[in-house]
């Protein structure tokens, strides 16, 4: 009996020690908004055109034109380590972004890793146009 408590004891303390509290991007509140005729969101105008917004998310806003002609915006924070709060910066051509402390890369269209160590895909934000305003939030 002692042998089966302490096997459901160690498999309990198992189940609470995976996995780290702090292995994902963390929440924060995005409401972002811009016309897109802005001359800061040019490239957006081409389809794979990337534009990097600073002060939102946790380590800023990466908006992206996608194959299709819709928008994705991605947290730029890393989601390898994201503790350590590395700022993802665009490649050329702007396809994939580079988390300059790893090495990791990541996909624009579809926010996937594309080279190791990443293993996770870029925070996804939701995005909406109605033709000339562009609303990123979560």
């Amino acid at each position: 009996m002692n042998k089966k408590l302490g096997f459901i004891a160690v498999l309990i303390l198992s189940c609470f020690a995976c996995g780290k509290a702090t292995d994902y991007v963390p929440n924060v509140s995005v409401n972002f908004q811009m016309a897109l005729a802005d001359p800061r969101l040019n490239a957006l105008h081409n389809t794979n055109g990337a534009v990097i917004i600073n002060g939102y998310g946790v380590a800023g806003l990466i908006l992206y034109r996608q194959a299709n002609g819709s928008y994705a915006a991605y947290d730029r924070c890393s989601a390898y380590l994201p503790q350590n709060k590395c700022a993802v910066t665009l490649d050329n051509p702007s396809f994939t972004v580079t988390d300059p402390c790893s090495g990791s890369k990541w996909s624009l269209e579809d926010g996937s890793p594309v080279k190791a160590p990443a293993i996770k895909s870029l925070k996804p934000y939701a995005v909406n146009t109605n033709g000339f305003e562009i609303f990123v939030q979560n």
